[in-house]
């Protein structure tokens, strides 16, 4: 079943749209080509998604494209929401699976639908170019379970810690998302094949928060984030009282920058400065 519901740029990897004539372009190269589609063609990279998703109950899907994911969704169980802008290809899709209550295909934008309030996960190969757009959806939706995406693989390293450092939306919502990195999905395994190559990037919530004061733990990262000083000891020192007893209790050097103090190292922190 096919609904309409918004409308807005959509795309997997960043977007290269012209303005001007579309040469000899069919309807269907100028989409992939405004859009930037690329589609799973790698039945081992779908299986991977799936082993990842352990999908089970409600599953959104940003992007269905041809549909590859969201039938591997359904067979391993889940009831599939698939949310695709391209009309022709959600069309061709709402076709394909008429008569299948598991799916439901939705013609719009993903990140401008309302999150179901029944507990749901989400699991998809994202657009590239809105991947903070849809990172975002996910971690306020008070309903979602988990997120399985697969993202650009600077992305998702970035994300996770890989690099080194860490980052402000990881580290904000640490308390409440376990934020990992999975497999690496080569850029052969999509058509039109991408410049870059993929990864795996699971978020799950926690069954139970590492902190119980939201307000409080997000303004002490982002002071800590603002970058007063040169230091994570001189951007809390502004607003905290015992701040060098509270590095010492998390393992944390006076001299860190912030993009070198671990999650729960922040966790620890908010323990000792807020609590």
């Amino acid at each position: 079943m096919a609904q309409n519901f918004a409308h807005g740029n959509y795309s997997h990897t960043q977007q290269k749209a012209r303005r001007g004539g579309g040469g000899g372009r069919t309807p269907a190269d100028r989409a992939r080509r405004e859009l930037s589609q690329n589609f799973l063609a790698d039945r081992h990279a779908v299986e991977l998604m799936i082993k990842a998703a352990a999908p089970e109950g409600l599953v959104l899907e940003p992007g269905p494209g041809e549909g590859a994911l969201t039938l591997a969704l359904a067979e391993a169980g889940a009831r599939v929401i698939g949310y695709e802008l391209d009309p022709r290809l959600a069309g061709r899709l709402a076709s394909r699976t008429r008569g299948d209550a598991r799916v439901e295909v939705v013609r719009g934008d993903f990140t401008a639908a309302r999150a179901p309030r029944e507990p749901f996960a989400v699991v998809g190969n994202i657009p590239y170019s809105v991947t903070s757009r849809i990172v975002d959806w996910c971690l306020r939706a008070p309903a979602l379970t988990s997120a399985t995406l697969l993202t650009q693989r600077e992305y998702a390293r970035k994300r996770t810690g890989d690099y080194g450092r860490w980052s402000l939306v990881t580290v904000e919502s640490w308390p409440w998302f376990d934020w990992r990195l999975g497999d690496t999905v080569g850029r052969e395994s999509f058509r039109p094949v991408p410049s870059v190559d993929s990864a795996i990037l699971r978020l799950e919530r926690r069954p139970e928060p590492l902190v119980h004061g939201r307000r409080s733990y997000q303004e002490l990262v982002e002071l800590g984030f603002g970058g007063v000083g040169g230091s994570v000891r001189a951007s809390l020192k502004t607003r905290y009282d015992g701040v060098d007893a509270a590095l010492a209790a998390a393992g944390v050097p006076r001299d860190a920058v912030v993009g070198h103090v671990h999650p729960d190292q922040w966790v620890t922190l908010w323990g000792r400065l807020c609590r």
